[in-house]
């Protein structure tokens, strides 16, 4: 005999009317925004993955008995680094490979551009640029196989065996940075990134950790939507003879159906908005769009375990159901929290304090502290918005401020799950966004050096080469102040005690542009830089962790946002019944509307607010100890991120003011 579970189910959720289909479809938007931010969450990680592999064939494995020879130098123009690859095969030895992106091997003198660095070469004065490279009749094209991102500029340059730009001095970097290294290989298989992506991916497991469980609390909370409609049906199911096996088999298959219906719509969305995501700009650049696709497994797994969440979250609500019936149908057991959980959150953070305080803590010691440090939050967080209830509704002088404290200290969890993304993500935003990690140093812009080979070190060979920079500057119409440098330690340039030339730039960027293209045929072996070469890494990762900081936050608001006004619409259909009795009672509208906002609202300022304000505070003390000042642009950044968000939150909410005056018209006729 077939089981009449299933059959029972279905009719039942057929025959829920109007509000409990409003229900389901809350449960099923819940789940689409969990399907749709974890994926998205997923390919950013696994885009900065494919991002870190495809730099690493610029630094490949060297082989001493290889058929080529690769030199990798950087460069800079409008500020921006410019990646060259010099590539010469060696005489004698078989046909070396074509590099990734690249068409063919390059032959001596031909030249391959990025897209955007062609174009910004035939934009730019050939004086300013495009004159750095052998003169050709056209570029060719490096495809997206050879490149991090779109928009990165990349150049791959032919050489013979004999020419200066990979010769053995190629190699003699002014600074260890990974910008400029040369090699004998064979092939492209490399294992280190470029340094302008080496940490993104790691960025991104930040980022990601921070905002997964928030993520996936709301996938939970989508099994719960509706939560108290379904256990009134349920215990009279359960009074009625329903045993405990079948009421749960019933609400995992009707919530395990809700949640994969909408977690397919977040994975479809996913799908349609990758063109969109893939011109967001991160690090480097913006994303080829086939790096930020998870695949078919992926989206598949990301589907399956937002339904089964679903679909667990709700059959364990049902306890109370299956035990006590009754009480259940009496509405009788108000969820308190307890003080254990104070305790336990002292304990984790004496715990962190105790070891951190040593340092030399291994990478994966520090994630677990991280998590602990992200725990201890979850744990402190219900026991927080209780007591913030009770201390409302001790000071309370209007009704919806005390209606909103009794539903705070009813329900805490509920509460907190609403704002708990944006606890950790504020306090992480706030410090990042506003943080100027520079801790002073000596300060040479508008100065460009040029050192001389190693073999001619010695004063006469300096003073030569300033006398060649000259006229090399003036040809290019450049005017500038020309100083030949021995290696002198205590000497105070760019050079930093090597041997060279420094040149002094009076204008802006178009003559320093100018001036590197002017001075690259001073020494082949080693191109002319600005301070950009020893900053430029640190400077693009104080940029990405600024731009990591509002990604964490944005996502955050857009999880809150969602948690907020898909939960303020299901509490509006789970207490029409007490909304219909306080109207009867004679409560306005308005007071009804305005204890529905603050109980969200008070929340979010105290904790996510403090939070924010906390990472702020610990940056700007950070930036003090440092002789800093505060990046005004990060600041302004986040203070624009916050109100957009706090207005999308807001939005949310109201949006359910009509459905909450949908169920309190006209009370006395519901059938609740």
């Amino acid at each position: 005999m077939s089981s009449p579970v299933l059959p029972l189910t279905w009719h039942l959720a057929r025959r829920s009317g109007r509000r409990g289909w409003q229900g389901q479809l809350l449960a099923a938007a819940a789940a689409t925004v969990s399907s749709l931010v974890l994926l998205v969450l997923f390919a950013a990680w696994h885009g900065a993955g494919a991002r870190a592999d495809a730099t690493a064939w610029r630094t490949p494995q060297p082989d001493r008995h290889g058929t080529a020879v690769q030199a990798l130098t950087t460069t800079f123009v409008r500020g921006e680094p410019v990646t060259v690859v010099s590539l010469a095969q060696l005489p004698g030895r078989k046909p070396t490979p074509a590099p990734p992106g690249v068409a063919a091997f390059p032959k001596p003198g031909q030249v391959y551009l990025s897209p955007a660095l062609a174009e910004l070469a035939h934009r730019l004065p050939a004086l300013q640029l495009a004159d750095r490279f052998p003169k050709t009749a056209s570029y060719e094209t490096i495809g997206a196989a050879g490149l991090a991102a779109p928009d990165e500029l990349v150049a791959v340059v032919g050489r013979s065996a004999s020419d200066p730009a990979v010769s053995p001095a190629a190699g003699d970097a002014p600074l260890d940075s990974g910008l400029i290294a040369r090699v004998v290989i064979s092939g492209y298989s490399g294992t280190t990134p470029s340094p302008f992506t080496v940490y993104d991916q790691s960025g991104m497991l930040l980022g990601a950790g921070l905002l997964v469980v928030p993520v996936l609390m709301l996938a939970t909370a989508s099994g719960r939507l509706g939560a108290a409609r379904r256990e009134q049906r349920l215990a009279a199911l359960r009074l009625a003879g329903a045993t405990p096996r079948q009421i749960l088999a019933m609400t995992g298959a009707e919530t395990a159906a809700v949640g994969a219906a909408g977690a397919a719509a977040g994975a479809l969305a996913y799908r349609l908005l990758l063109p969109a995501l893939a011109h967001l700009p991160f690090g480097i650049g913006t994303w080829h769009t086939g790096d930020l696709w998870v695949g078919g497994l992926g989206v598949l797994a990301v589907v399956a375990s937002v339904s089964l969440l679903t679909a667990l979250s709700a059959v364990s609500t049902l306890r109370q159901v299956a035990r006590s019936p009754l009480g259940v149908a009496q509405q009788s057991n108000p969820r308190r929290t307890r003080m254990i959980r104070l305790v336990l959150f002292a304990a984790a953070v004496l715990y962190i304090l105790v070891s951190v305080d040593g340092g030399g803590l291994k990478t994966s010691q520090q994630a677990a502290l991280v998590m602990l440090f992200y725990g201890a939050f979850w744990i402190i967080g219900p026991w927080v918005v209780d007591r913030l209830g009770r201390l409302m509704a001790r000071f309370a002088r209007r009704p919806a401020t005390l209606l909103a404290a009794r539903r705070l200290s009813d329900d805490p969890r509920s509460a907190w799950r609403t704002v708990s993304g944006l606890v950790m993500a504020g306090f992480v935003a706030g410090f990042l966004s506003v943080a100027h990690l520079d801790f002073g140093g000596h300060d040479y812009s508008g100065q460009v050096a040029v050192s001389v080979p190693a073999a001619e070190h010695r004063p006469a060979a300096a003073r030569e080469a300033a006398e060649r920079a000259r006229a090399l500057l003036t040809e290019a119409g450049v005017t500038a102040t020309v100083h030949a440098r021995t290696d002198d330690k205590d000497d105070d340039s760019l050079l930093w005690g090597r041997a060279g030339v420094t040149v002094r730039l009076p204008s802006g960027p178009a003559q320093v542009d100018t001036a590197l293209t002017a001075l690259t045929a001073l020494n082949p072996a080693s191109p002319p830089y600005t301070q950009k070469y020893f900053t430029a890494a640190d400077d693009l990762g104080s940029a990405t962790r600024r731009e990591l900081g509002l990604a964490v936050l944005t996502a955050g608001f857009v999880v809150a946002t969602a948690s907020a006004g898909l939960t303020a619409a299901a509490n509006v259909l789970d207490r029409r019944r007490v909304y219909g009795l306080l109207r009867l009672a004679g409560t306005p509208m308005k007071v009804l509307d305005r204890a529905r906002v603050r109980e969200t609202v008070v929340p979010l300022v105290v904790l996510a607010g403090g939070m924010t304000a906390s990472g702020v505070y610990g940056a700007v003390k950070l930036n003090e100890a440092g002789d800093t000042t505060v990046d005004s642009s990060g600041a302004l950044q986040l203070t624009v991120c916050v109100l957009i968000g706090a207005a999308a939150m807001f939005a949310a909410i109201a949006a359910s003011r009509p459905l909450l005056r949908a169920v309190t018209d006209n009370p006395a006729q519901q059938p609740d």
